[in-house]
């Protein structure tokens, strides 16, 4: 195995129900807990809500290597990304994601669908979610 640039460290107990997780050097500490779509009270975050924005994140972070390899300006995209927990049948669940994606300064809608299948292609999230999670992309309107 090749060895990591980074490993982000986490603590949890209690899980989803009455959790609480937080991370090794202390910058990100919450209460987990059932959205109330799955019967909770909705008063803490849950792990579908975290995975929506670590995978936006770092989807925006290669948009803009990949733009800036360009020379296109891809610095303020902006992305409404969505985790979806699906029943798969006999008990068991998986996620699918849209990632709704705004890339404001790039004009040329091939220019834009074309940046954002390579940062697909680049992307952590992506790679790990590939062939196993339903992605669905779209850039400023229109399914890529």
């Amino acid at each position: 195995m090749t060895k990591p640039i980074y490993t982000a460290e986490a603590h949890v107990t209690g899980g989803r129900t009455r959790g609480h997780g937080r991370t090794s050097d202390g910058q990100l500490e919450l209460h987990l807990r059932q959205p109330k779509e799955l019967g909770g009270d909705g008063e803490g975050g849950n792990p579908e809500q975290l995975f929506a924005i670590g995978y936006a994140a770092c989807f925006a972070t290669v948009l803009s290597m990949v733009g800036r390899s360009r020379e296109l300006d891809a610095d303020d995209a902006a992305i409404d990304s969505r985790v979806a927990l699906l029943p798969t049948g006999a008990g068991t669940f998986g996620l699918a994601v849209e990632l709704d994606i705004l890339l404001p300064s790039v004009g040329d809608p091939g220019q834009r669908a074309d940046l954002v299948r390579t940062a697909h292609r680049m992307c952590p999230y992506s790679n790990a979610t590939r062939g196993n999670i339903d992605v669905t992309l779209v850039v400023n309107g229109a399914k890529v």
